[in-house]
């Protein structure tokens, strides 16, 4: 496929078509799409969470953690960011790292250990 597709069209028409493709579990081209959405707009959060997403999903891990600790240190009571970030982290085996991701995330979501 062209190259030129995942650039053609609005910001909105690419969005939607990232999302098209992040549904039907074509996590690759999303991120295609998705990246460069995220170049255009690189201060908005959506397009770039759901990059990480389809990182994440596609096992582009690295770069899933590069996202997501963007979006953390730009917003860092962004709950589900916390949490992907917590779960990429333990998906590369990096349980200490990941730890207290998880704990923030939970606490964000009030989610709280019943004593």
């Amino acid at each position: 496929m062209d190259t030129m597709y995942y650039d053609h069209g609005t910001l909105a028409e690419r969005w939607e078509r990232a999302g098209m493709f992040f549904d039907a579990k074509d996590y690759a081209r999303a991120a295609k799409v998705l990246a460069g959405l995220v170049e255009e707009v690189p201060e908005q959060t959506a397009p770039r969470l759901l990059l990480a997403r389809a990182y994440y999903h596609s096992a582009q891990l690295g770069r899933a953690e590069a996202e997501l600790r963007t979006i953390v240190e730009r917003d860092p009571v962004e709950h589900y960011a916390r949490l992907m970030l917590g779960r990429t982290l333990e998906r590369q085996a990096r349980h200490t790292e990941a730890e207290p991701h998880l704990r923030i995330a939970s606490a964000l979501a009030g989610d709280f250990p019943q004593e």
